[in-house]
């Protein structure tokens, strides 16, 4: 599913989250105490994060060898299977990718070519969304937005 950049706008989340409920898999890979590392892939650091209320935290990760930006959102306790998304989007490139589903540890990972570009990117656990715009560009402000629907 391509991500669009429409789809940064509060109802079209909602939508996507309402649509979201009938997906059913988990990754086999969720085991509590999962890293970025773990899920981006080797060679992926985190340069950015923004917590998701108190249900855990999305990160955005760069690889610099290949200029790729990984975006993961890791809850903090592990459990059953809830609404859950991690999104990144180019807006220069009009590239993205996302991850939206039922799962029990973690959403994502989604990647896109980001060096040289300011990103969007963002994630939510449960009913709580995080949105980070205009981030990673040098000396540019990034913008926050956490909501609960």
């Amino acid at each position: 599913m391509r991500f669009i950049h429409s789809m940064l706008g509060a109802t079209a989340l909602a939508a996507l989250s309402v649509g979201a409920t009938t997906a059913l898999a988990a990754p086999a890979s969720a085991v509590p105490n999962t890293t970025v590392p773990k899920v981006c892939g080797s060679g992926y650091k985190t340069v950015n994060s923004a917590p998701v209320g108190s249900l855990g935290t999305v990160y955005l990760a760069y690889n610099t060898t290949n200029g790729n930006n990984c975006v993961v959102t890791i809850r903090n306790n592990p459990g059953t299977a809830v609404d859950m998304s991690a999104w990144i989007y180019v807006p220069d490139t009009n590239e993205g990718d996302d991850d939206f589903g039922r799962y029990t540890s973690y959403a994502g990972p989604s990647y896109v070519i980001g060096k040289g570009y300011c990103v969007d990117w963002g994630g939510s656990i449960a009913n709580v969304h995080v949105q980070v715009t205009g981030s990673n560009c040098a000396s540019l402000a990034e913008r926050r937005t956490t909501y609960t629907r």
